[in-house]
Formats: structure tokens, sequence, C-alpha cells
């Protein structure tokens, strides 16, 4: 174990060896290539089944393309502001001016993936003094739950964060301008990636400054409590920023809850097999305790002040806040990747050294099979989804409902959520689901059309509650369920095999696919519903 005696800012990991027996540049290859690797199921499936990422990319291509696109341009529009969630917006429409919207797409996720684990490296090679193999140990955890619901723009702050603490580590003992101007900088960019990103980042900053305190503790006085107390400074930065912004309409809307906080948790490991999630764990947790039984790996004491601040933070997090769901639990996987970098793994002797690259490719394998197998199988599903989109008119208004509300939790229905948001994507329709919330996107729906989308981003009704809208509508209904009878479709999700016609007077079949129906709106007689049907099978 690393000894606490030292200020770990000083000379970070007092490592014991001058080498960790691999190069930093077999490292920067090895990284290259299992980037490479982990990035298949990427390059493989043009719209991976992720929930919220589908509605990202239809905002990307509103972005991109509205000054061009009449159809669009008259459904929506943009307010540019200071808004604490701009990643994609800002990057997104930019590299989609060379190249197709779900290319865009995969291109942005695969940096996000290289920003995070070299923020991983970076920061292992700013605490420990060189360069290790321990951090790309964590590109099996890239594809976590946190991933597959589709929080793109958090997640590319957390390698943001991951750089910008390993900046704060470099250059922590030097001219305080030179480290407050860094991390004034890092919060800034930071804010604009995600207030949660901005919150990993103050843990980590926080626990590095606690533990450099708590070293220094037989010198402490006025001197270092200053210190300590102005590295929290920069962080002032946010307040205007969020003052400016209209994300702080938003506050009242906050809510805590400490079920689901072992969820939170298993969300670092877990896709769509528990089996596979602990099988992960056990094989990492074997590696670790054989390392460090015969003295290869060795911590960091960062990693324990990380695990007492990360762990408090979550336990105090609210699951809502500034409308925001799961506050709390999309933490832990930020804290994660800060754990990884606080391990130094020595593999001077070749044995072990090939013994524990066979054990990081293992890993990598397994995570692949699972994802490639799970989203071969639910590709399927949005094969069908984009096939009966192509029989929606340009142009027209689509209202998504579900068979029943309580569904659409379950990781393989995740994909289905937002898939509706295809027909923004290629038929340039307005989509009751597509995010357009003030405070939130800088993506709104036109004054006319404002009572045509769900502004709140809330659940989707249930077909039935659409029917009791149209025949005894009630004063405390939100306005576009109203008026969901003057949108010219209606995609039904989560419905089962060959579900009945809801509303045979008014809807008429036009694709019945997996878990989901397309019906168009309007006056029709009940004889006549199946006819132009399309069955996906």
């Amino acid at each position: 174990m690393l000894s606490p005696n030292k200020p770990v800012t000083a000379n970070p990991a007092l490592p014991r060896y001058r080498s960790s027996g691999i190069s930093g540049a077999q490292i920067g290859i090895l990284f290259a290539a299992l980037l490479l690797l982990i990035s298949i199921p990427i390059w493989t499936h043009p719209l991976p089944p992720l929930s919220d990422y589908v509605n990202h990319l239809a905002r990307m291509h509103v972005i991109a393309t509205l000054a061009t696109n009449p159809q669009l341009a008259s459904f929506y529009e943009l307010n540019w502001q200071v808004i604490p969630n701009l990643t994609m917006d800002l990057i997104v429409p930019q590299i989609a001016q060379f190249m197709n919207i779900y290319l865009a797409g995969q291109v942005y996720i695969v940096a996000m993936f290289a920003l995070i684990i070299s923020g991983t490296l970076a920061l292992n090679r700013a605490l420990v003094g060189r360069w290790t193999v321990l951090p790309l140990f964590a590109f099996p955890l890239l594809y976590n739950y946190v991933f597959l619901v589709g929080l793109m723009n958090y997640l590319f702050g957390i390698g943001v964060a991951l750089w910008a603490l390993a900046g704060w580590a470099a250059v922590r003992e030097r001219a305080w301008p030179i480290r407050l101007l860094l991390s004034t900088a890092s919060v800034v960019a930071l804010f604009f990636c995600h207030l949660s990103a901005l919150g990993v980042f103050g843990i980590g900053l926080l626990s590095f400054e606690i533990l450099r305190l708590w070293e220094w503790r037989r010198e402490l006085g006025p001197a270092r409590i200053t210190d300590f107390v102005v590295s929290g400074f920069p962080f002032l930065a946010a307040a205007p920023l969020l003052y400016l912004s209209p994300t702080m309409n938003l506050i009242s809307n906050t809510y805590w809850d400490q079920r689901g906080k072992i969820d939170g948790l298993m969300y670092v490991i877990s896709d769509y097999s528990d089996i596979a999630a602990f099988g992960l764990v056990a094989i990492m947790a074997s590696g670790v305790v054989w390392a460090i039984r015969h003295r290869v790996l060795r911590f960091n004491p960062l990693i324990f002040v990380l695990l007492a601040v990360g762990g408090a933070v979550y336990l105090a997090l609210p699951r809502i806040m500034f409308d925001t769901y799961m506050t709390d639990q999309r933490v832990p996987i930020g804290v994660a990747f800060m754990l990884f970098a606080c391990g130094d793994l020595h593999l001077r002797h070749r044995l072990v050294r090939r013994g524990f690259l066979v054990v990081l490719v293992v890993l990598i394998t397994g995570r692949l099979i699972e994802i490639d197998y799970n989203w071969s199988q639910l590709s399927d599903s949005t094969s069908q989804f984009r096939s009966s989109v192509r029989r929606i008119a340009p142009g027209s208004k689509v209202f998504v409902a579900y068979a029943d509300r309580s569904l659409g939790e379950d990781v393989r229905d995740l994909g289905l959520v937002h898939a509706a948001c295809i027909a923004t994507i290629e038929k340039s329709s307005l989509v009751t689901t597509l995010f357009t919330v003030a405070g939130k996107q800088v993506l709104h729906a036109r004054p006319e059309f404002k009572e045509f989308v769900d502004a709140q981003d809330g659940t989707p009704p249930q077909t039935a509650q659409l029917i009791v809208a149209a025949e005894h509508p009630t004063p405390g209904m939100p306005q576009f369920w109203l008026n969901w009878t003057k949108f010219d479709y209606l995609y039904v999700l989560f419905t089962e095999d060959e579900a009945p016609n809801p509303d045979p007077s008014r809807l008429k079949l036009v694709a019945d696919g997996d878990r989901f129906q397309l019906y168009r709106i309007g006056k029709f007689e009940s004889l006549n519903v199946t006819k132009s049907k399309t069955r996906f099978d």
C-alpha cells in the first residue's frame, strides 16, 4: 500500500518501480486497439437500441437542417440559451455537415468512449507519476446501464471531468493562477456538458483536496485551510451561468427517493444480463485480490477518499433535480472511472504481463458478446420500426402513446421508447415525444404547435386515456392529449401480438410490428379498419 504520509500532490504515488512493465507507447497502442475493438457494436449498428439516444439524434438532425428544411422549420425553432446540456447540440450538428446524422452520432459515441478512457489514463498518469495499464480495465464499463438509457451529454461530460481532474492534479503545486484558471475553464466547460458531470468533477476535486489536507495535517494552519477553501473558488463560475439559465426555473422539480440506490450501483456494471454483470465483477475482483496478494497492484490513497466522498454525495442526492431523472443513479459510473485511475498495476514480469492482458481481452470480449448478441436480437425491431416510418407522409404530425403506461422499463424495451423520433429524421415530422423542454433543450416547438408536443418530458398517455380525452375531456388533461385527433398518425408502443384497434372509428391500422402499431388518424368505418395493413414478421 502506498504510504499516506507524503502529500499526494508533491509526488503523487511515489512509485516503487521505475516502470510498470509496459511502456507508455505500448499502452497508447493498446488503447487504440481496444478502442477499435470496443466500438465494433457502435459501427455495426447505425441506430443502437439506446433509450434517449434516438431522441437526441433527432434533435441534432433538426438543428443541422432547420435552415434548409421548410417542413421542420414549420414545426420547430431554435432558442440558444445558457443551458447545462449542450454537448451534442454543439458538436453533432457540425459533424452532420459532412455525413449523415446516423454516422455523425456513431462518431460522437466513439469519441465519447475515447475521451472517457483517455481521461482515466491521464488521471492515472497524474496520480501515479507514469503510465500504467490498469485504466484500460475500465473499457468494459463503457457499456453500462446509464449508457443504455442514452444519457449522452452526461457521459461525454464524465470524460471532460476526468481530464479536468488530471489537469488539476498535474498543476496543483504550480502557481495558483495557473491551477485556478485551468479549473475555472473546466467548470465552465463542464457546466455546458451537464450539471451532473460538473458534480462528478466536484467529487473528484474535493476528494483530492481532502487527502492533501490530511497529509499536511501536522503542518495544518490558516494558510493550509485558506488554500483548501480557495480550491473551490472556480466552482463559483457556475453560479452566474446557472442564474442566467432558464434551467433555474426547474429548481423546484426535485424529488428524493432512497429506494433504487442499490440499483444505481448496479448500473455501473449491468447491461442486459445479471449473470454477465456478476461474472465481470467476479473476474475483476479475483484479479484484484491476486494482484494485491502478489504485490503487483497498489492503490493511491485517493481511492479511499473518493469512496467516502462519492458515497456520501450519492446517498444525499435526490432522484430528480432540475426536473432531471436519475440525478443520483448516474453518479456511480463517473466515480467508478476515477477509481480505476487510482491503481498502479506493475507488470514487469512477462508471465504476469501476459496473464493480465489475457484477462483484459477476455473481459472486453465478454462484454462485446453480450452487447452484440442483444443488439442483434433487438435490431429486427429497429428495422421494423424504420420500415413503418416509410409509410408516414413527409411533414406529418405523429402522436406517441403506450398500450400500457407501466411498460417500457425493461432494458430490452429501451430502444423502443423514443423510436418514433425516427420520423423526425426521415420524414421531417413533428413527434410529441421529441425533447423540447424549456430550460433543458434549445429546440422548441413553434408557438402555433406548442399545444401539440409534450413540453414536460412525461410518460406518453395510454390509448384508453386518449379515447377519454376525445370523448370526455377533463380540465386536468394535458393540452396535447386533447389535440390528439388533430394529428396525422398515432404510434402505439408496447402492444401485444395482433392487438385490436383501440378506436376503429378514428384509427386505421397502417403497420403492425414487434411490440408497436402505427395508425392513421381520421374518421373511418369500422369495416375498413384492416385495409392498408402491413404486418412485419
